[in-house]
């Protein structure tokens, strides 16, 4: 990777923490972002032993102003990659005697401030930098890659604020990536199906088409590497989604509320998870 200062929020565990190993390199600096900082730690002390000059920054994607204030401070000289990893999940709770699923609206909130949110928080900072820096040798601003997911592209019973989180992520890259392109800003959304990350340890169900976090991470840094405006992972998976979400509401629900993945009840509530 021609890159050498790159930006990654969620880096203290998962697709994040990936990321920033396989990216660490002399001539390399690495600003990673998290919540905890004693992962965040461990992850730069391995970057540094790669070679990389690595910074870390403990803090809350939803604080708008402080994820602002980290962004500028990273974008010197340049800015030249950003990868948005910082995510939550989660579902409706088990059904009530109605037989009805609903998730909190605390859940709700969080999720879309979180999932979405924290997003543009990332998004949008980065966007502003990249457009006044000069372009590179390859005609380039910049590029930044956000963690969609397969949520986004289905309306999932059991997880309804997760999809509707990831589909607006996923739309608004890909929707500002025609434009944004011409400025040389190439924009990534990654609908992924389950990676076999921390995120998912808790999951109360099977996960058909799980990948390591390593398969993850190069499928996600070559989609990068050749301007792709959506990497997807696995493709029977996303294909498959796609295909649901166009047939009829009623018909999509009769197979989906039969699956064990994501069914209410199956996700470790929030407030409950370490």
């Amino acid at each position: 990777m021609s890159s050498r200062t790159v930006l990654i929020t969620g880096a203290s565990s998962g697709i994040g923490r990936g990321l920033a190993l396989s990216l660490a390199a002399p001539g390399v600096v690495l600003h990673l972002g998290g919540r905890n900082l004693p992962r965040l730690e461990a992850v730069a002390a391995a970057c540094r032993a790669k070679g990389a000059a690595t910074e870390i920054r403990a803090l809350d994607v939803t604080c708008a102003e402080a994820m602002a204030a980290w962004i500028g401070e990273a974008a010197h000289p340049r800015l030249d990659r950003v990868f948005a990893c910082a995510g939550i999940t989660g579902g409706a709770d088990a059904p009530d005697a109605d037989g009805a699923a609903f998730e909190s609206g605390a859940q709700v909130r969080r999720m879309f401030a979180v999932d979405l949110d924290g997003a543009l928080n990332t998004i949008l900072p980065a966007l502003d930098i990249m457009r006044r820096q000069p372009r590179d040798g390859r005609g380039d601003r910049g590029r930044i890659c956000v963690i969609a997911s397969v949520a986004g592209v289905v309306s999932y019973p059991g997880t309804p604020s997760y999809c509707a989180a990831k589909a607006a992520v996923d739309r608004f890259m890909v929707a500002s990536g025609a434009y944004s392109r011409r400025a040389g800003i190439h924009l990534t959304s990654v609908c992924c199906g389950f990676v076999d990350t921390p995120m998912v340890a808790d999951h109360r169900f099977p996960m058909p088409g799980l990948v390591s976090t390593e398969a993850a991470v190069r499928l996600i840094l070559r989609g990068v590497e050749r301007r792709k405006r959506r990497v997807v992972f696995p493709l029977w998976l996303v294909l498959g989604s796609r295909f649901m979400d166009m047939l009829p509401i009623r018909l999509a629900e009769l197979y989906y509320t039969r699956q064990p993945t994501g069914r209410p009840g199956a996700f470790t509530p929030l407030d409950e998870r370490s």
